[in-house]
């Protein structure tokens, strides 16, 4: 009898047309049969700055991501220089550290410019209540900028992605950026590869490589399915009936113009589960590619921090 995988079972079944049209399918399986150690393996495509960063654990994770977001924001500081942020809700953990380093060091952020990188919305791009629980707004100030107290973020530096200012974002770090100011991305990678909320199917809309890498945001962005579930699973606790469809979100317009970007992966589930291994091996072996949106980001300069076991090996295991 033939192996049963995907590709032999795939015709006639529910998931027939429900990935992306543009994924090559085979290519992706490829990049995910290497072994782990080979994951850091620079690639020519790789911009000579960027550097994936095992981490061993969870809080080693946590630490390393929070101090490199801390450092930044001290460094612009010595340089006498503003910073901005392009900064998401997923993941959280680092934020506890950034905090802990910079009340450690009595490091004000008056130089920081805080730019949210998506937020849940309608079809239309109305979001919720800033102060809702389930707000990437409310999120922030709980993990961010309501713990460092008086060396926080000064509020009317504080950007979020809602219909009224999300739109002015690429207009706001220009004139940040023209002042000699560092444009900083943080992120995490999607299942689908999504960096924010920027999908892959987004690809299809474009006739070139060029005109999809000058769209600075989406308003009431349709989400793939992946996305959903892997948001019901990381931020409702499996319960999917609470995730909206759509959200506002940056686009490569944007997070292609960092002057250095702070990545993370922490897909891991417990048990040897996980989620993310697969978006990590295609960010870090597909080549640039706008149905990755993820790919992208291994041409840019800076960090991509991620835990150990995601590398895998990807294999089948029964827990």
């Amino acid at each position: 009898m033939r192996e049963l995988t995907l590709f032999s079972t795939i015709t006639d079944s529910l998931l027939e047309g429900f990935f992306p049209s543009g994924w090559d399918l085979e290519k992706i399986d490829a990049c995910c049969s290497h072994p782990p150690e080979a994951v850091t393996q620079p690639q020519p495509w790789w911009h000579p700055e960027f550097t994936p960063v095992p981490c061993a654990s969870l809080e080693e994770f946590d630490v390393k991501m929070g101090h490199e977001i801390a450092v930044a924001i001290k460094t612009a500081r010595e340089e006498d220089r503003e910073i901005a942020f392009i900064l998401p809700v997923g993941p959280m953990g680092m934020y506890r550290w950034a905090v802990y380093f910079l009340n450690e060091w009595q490091q004000d952020c008056n130089h920081v410019y805080g730019f949210n990188m998506d937020e849940w919305s309608d079809a239309q791009g109305n979001t919720v209540s800033p102060s809702s629980p389930g707000s990437f707004q409310n999120a922030m100030e709980q993990a961010f900028y309501g713990p460092l107290g008086k060396l926080t973020v000064p509020e009317k530096q504080r950007h979020f992605a809602v219909k009224e200012m999300l739109p002015h974002y690429a207009e706001r770090i220009a004139e940040i950026k023209a002042k000699g100011g560092e444009l900083v991305v943080v992120f995490g990678i999607g299942r689908v590869c999504h960096i924010a909320f920027w999908e892959p199917h987004f690809a299809a809309e474009f006739a070139s490589i060029e005109e999809w890498k000058s769209q600075t945001h989406r308003l009431g962005a349709k989400l793939h399915p992946l996305t959903i579930e892997q948001n019901a699973i990381t931020s409702f606790k499996s319960r999917t009936t609470l995730v909206p469809c759509f959200a506002n979100t940056i686009g490569p317009g944007l997070f292609l113009k960092a002057d250095r970007i702070i990545g993370g992966c922490d897909g891991a589930l417990g048990r040897g589960m996980q989620w993310q291994g697969m978006s990590l091996w295609m960010t870090l072996r597909y080549g640039p590619d706008p149905w990755v949106p993820s790919s992208f980001m291994p041409t840019l300069p800076g960090r991509l921090f991620f835990l150990e076991e995601l590398a895998g090996p990807l294999t089948a295991e029964c827990n």
